[in-house]
């Protein structure tokens, strides 16, 4: 499945597709923002999947130079799927999440049906 941008309450968002190329950069996110900005998005939804591991280890810096890369670039991100083992493992994480939720910029949510929500 391809990666598509649909519109979701009135948000032009890219939907990325599961098996696509794995975020495990500054230059991966890059790429992705661009890719958005070249469809029109404003916000981009990412399955957590395409994340590489070490964006969960805070330590690494992925998670932050990501993130950054997003806000730098004004593009709003949301990354879609299950993160409860991360969140179990990690106060640290769990903390993280738990800030760039009450924003507007960085989401973690459960599925499309929350983001959905979220815009709504």
């Amino acid at each position: 499945m391809a990666d598509l941008v649909t519109e979701i309450h009135g948000v032009k968002t890219l939907v990325c597709a599961a098996d696509g190329p794995p975020v495990d950069s500054e230059g991966a996110a890059v790429d992705l923002i661009a890719e958005a900005h070249g469809a029109g998005a404003a916000l981009v939804a990412l399955p957590v999947g395409r994340l590489d591991p070490a964006f969960f280890q805070l330590r690494t810096g992925l998670a932050g130079a990501v993130a950054g890369k997003f806000a730098t670039y004004r593009m709003r991100l949301a990354v879609l799927g299950d993160v409860s083992g991360h969140l179990a493992r990690s106060e640290t994480f769990a903390s993280f999440v738990g800030e760039t939720n009450r924003g507007s910029q960085l989401w973690f949510l459960a599925d499309r049906n929350e983001l959905d929500a979220r815009l709504r």
